[in-house]
């Protein structure tokens, strides 16, 4: 008869092919997400940056709330938008979403 704390002692040491078996796989799951979320948010920031850096007075946006008219004035943080004659409101640098398609101006 086989003694009981030795089959238990044979049961909870872990094997060398089980923990590659486990690793392999957490592996491909964190490259899977990296090329599937990181990098494209990565990608996505980094063209909005590159679009905020770029604005000027006279460019017609659309802001991330549907709202389109022409820069006026643009600051570090806030853009002065006119968005119909005379009438001009102040947004957040960050809420510009990006041009204003040109039929809808």
């Amino acid at each position: 008869m086989v003694n009981m704390a030795f089959a238990q002692g044979a049961a909870a040491a872990p094997e060398a092919g089980s923990m590659m078996s486990f690793v392999v796989p957490m592996v491909f799951m964190v490259v899977i997400f990296y090329f599937l979320l990181i990098r494209p948010q990565q990608k996505k920031a980094k063209e909005h940056k590159l679009l905020l850096d770029g604005l000027k007075e006279g460019d017609q946006i659309i802001t991330s709330g549907g709202m389109i008219g022409t820069i006026v004035k643009i600051d570090d943080q806030l853009v002065n938008l006119e968005i119909a004659d005379k009438v001009r409101i102040k947004i957040g640098r960050p809420y510009i979403a990006g041009f204003a398609p040109k039929n809808l101006v």
